[in-house]
């Protein structure tokens, strides 16, 4: 604590503003731990109480509460606003970013208490937040691929042939045909994949027809053992496994292994449906892809219609991108440049390709 006997002004509505920002944590949390179960709702809550901790630390300096307090930041409001909503894994990937930019370091009425808890709060945040990414890491690839992959195919597409300078109309039937191909080609390639997968794992399902006989065969443990190693299971495990297995079959017991390493029944709902692996790739696909037709779906042409696509699918481009560097913890404005540029990049290609073999844009 500071030796300032008298504090000034400027300090009172620093603490304004501390204390403003510290409920508007403290009800994000709360707004998150409503939306969640078990392990996750109590750490959500906790979290919030230590906000409310501090929150009183800024009050007791006050001495009581203003008459009138500042609002709370916009990024604190937005955070209220989608916590309440959503309770997503964006929101947390947000507040990770918030806890990461605390005050308390070059505060000086800050307690070192306080600032600990900050750097812990960032901590636990962070690990919510790659709770989530994992959850979400499958379909949010699939997800971010799939619209991405029809952005910048189908631009690429429309502006290699708009540069040729063929009529408006023809630039929009190659856009809907290099939709229609490029979403079953995704759609096909996903059940294909899936289906193979799932097929795979159903050849390498291993069964326990070796363990029910071993009290038939002339075996011992030893033998027994490299079934289950051949499974994937450590030596060690796999000895005292053939050893129990074999014990429980003298006696004419038939008991029940755990089942092979890596080929349960589960690992088929990891997979996923082959069908519905197939649509949603579909639909991801097509929904990027449309973007850049929609100037010549709405009857532009020409370099107006080239400069609205180039518009529109940027757009999308950074909000993609943007999107992926939060959900990441990285800096989103990079992230969104660097989509921004490899579709551009992409698209430039072809453009120039168009122009070299054409007549330029109508």
């Amino acid at each position: 604590m500071t030796t300032q006997l008298e504090p000034t002004s400027a300090d009172r509505r620093r603490w304004a503003r501390y204390l403003v920002e510290e409920r508007a944590e403290g009800r994000v949390y709360q707004r998150l731990a409503s939306r969640r179960e078990g392990e996750e709702k109590q750490i959500l809550l906790s979290l919030a109480d230590a906000e409310r901790r501090h929150e009183q630390h800024w009050l007791d300096l006050l001495g009581e509460e203003p008459s009138r307090l500042p609002r709370a930041g916009l990024r604190s409001r937005i955070l209220g606003w989608m916590a309440g909503r959503f309770g997503s894994i964006f929101v947390l990937a947000l507040a990770q970013n918030a806890e990461a930019r605390s005050p308390y370091d070059a505060e000086e009425f800050a307690t070192p208490a306080m600032r600990a808890d900050e750097k812990v709060h960032y901590e636990v945040v962070r690990g919510l937040a790659a709770r989530g990414r994992r959850r979400l890491s499958g379909s949010f690839r699939a997800a971010v691929f799939g619209a991405n992959d029809g952005l910048v195919s189908n631009l690429a597409l429309v502006m290699g042939i708009g540069a040729t300078g063929v009529s408006g109309g023809f630039v929009l039937f190659s856009g809907i045909a290099g939709l229609l191909a490029g979403a079953l080609s995704m759609g096909a390639g996903e059940f294909v994949s899936v289906r193979s997968q799932r097929e795979l794992l159903a050849a390498t399902e291993a069964n326990d027809d070796a363990a029910a006989a071993a009290g038939d065969l002339d075996i011992d443990e030893n033998e027994l053992a490299l079934v289950y190693r051949a499974r994937g299971v450590a030596p060690a495990e796999a000895l005292a496994k053939a050893h129990r297995v074999v014990e429980a079959a003298k006696i004419g017991a038939r008991q029940a292994t755990t089942g092979p390493v890596g080929t349960r029944a589960a690992d088929h709902e990891v997979v996923g449906s082959d069908w519905g692996a197939a649509v949603s790739s579909f639909l991801l696909f097509a929904s990027g892809a449309i973007i850049p037709v929609l100037p010549w779906l709405f009857g532009m042409d020409g370099i107006a219609a080239v400069v609205t696509a180039l518009v529109l699918v940027g757009v999308a481009l950074l909000g993609t991108g943007a999107m992926v560097g939060i959900l990441s913890g990285g800096p989103p404005l990079r992230r969104a440049l660097r989509q921004l540029a490899i579709g551009f990049g992409a698209a430039a290609v072809t453009y120039a390709l168009g122009l070299l073999f054409g007549v330029g844009v109508a």
